[in-house]
């Protein structure tokens, strides 16, 4: 399972929302080519941008930070990181101009509900690159950076996209994002078991103990985790982190850590 650090952008700076509310914004570093930098000198192999600007606005903002970020840690890595960008991308030149930079992956979220027929023919263009970003409240499709809720359900639009050539899902429970209160295990499983593609999850990871948590569930499809705030606060150590997941990691989990767990 990978674990994915997480790069939030907004007004060029490296920040952290509490349940997706910008009004609660709190920021880390102001340079995030050096935060990037720090996560793959650590050995992070893949990383999650976040255009919260574009997000808002409705079309990307922070393109330079992002092609800065991805220039910089694979010139100085001596592996390739993959890097996944989401964040106002709700057209086809938005992700075409996106993935023509090197950029990896396009996350869409808005737009695969508004308007999904975009999102399959990305895909068709695209193929292993598109990504579809589910954000939810209660099992609700939330969109536009998180500023408005549908009636959605998240399985259901889960179900069509990887139908329509998505490569992974990434499923953000909305009301665990930001508040280190532990990922919603309940509602992977769910996704995960109702659709055949990869599913990352993202929001509320605290520890590593989460983590092992979240790879109890890699039988069921979910095969990475994004850590955002933990890694930030020190509550989450990389190393550690990436040694606990990593070959041999079930020899290394806590003798005091619960079969419960892994039920």
């Amino acid at each position: 399972m990978d674990v994915i650090p997480a790069i939030d952008l907004l007004d060029g700076q490296c920040v952290r929302l509490y349940q997706g509310d910008y009004a609660q914004s709190q920021v880390y570093d102001a340079d995030p080519v050096a935060v990037a930098q720090q996560w793959v000198e650590q050995g992070a192999r893949r990383l999650h941008l976040v255009d919260l600007d574009g997000a808002k606005a409705g079309h990307p903002v922070n393109l330079k930070t992002i092609e800065a970020i991805a220039n910089t840690v694979n010139t100085s890595s001596s592996e390739p990181v993959a890097i996944e960008v989401g964040g106002g991308l709700r057209d086809y030149a938005s992700v075409a101009n996106l993935l023509s930079t090197g950029i990896q992956y396009a996350i869409l979220g808005t737009v695969a509900v508004e308007n999904p027929k975009i999102v399959q023919e990305l895909a068709q263009e695209f193929p292993g690159q598109i990504i579809v970003g589910i954000d939810a409240r209660k099992g609700k499709v939330a969109t536009r950076g998180w500023l408005e809720t549908s009636e959605v359900l998240a399985t259901t639009l889960a179900q069509q996209m990887a139908q329509m050539g998505a490569a992974e899902i990434i499923y953000t429970d909305i009301q665990r994002d930001g508040t280190l209160s532990g990922p919603n295990l309940d509602a992977l499983r769910e996704l995960a078991e109702a659709i055949s593609i990869p599913v990352i999850a993202s929001g509320g990871v605290s520890s590593v103990t989460d983590l092992l948590s979240l790879l109890a569930l890699e039988s069921v499809g979910v095969t990475g985790a994004i850590v955002g705030k933990a890694l930030y606060t020190g509550d989450v150590d990389l190393k550690e982190a990436l040694r606990a997941i990593g070959p041999g990691r079930w020899q290394d989990i806590p003798p005091d850590f619960g079969a419960s767990n892994f039920a």
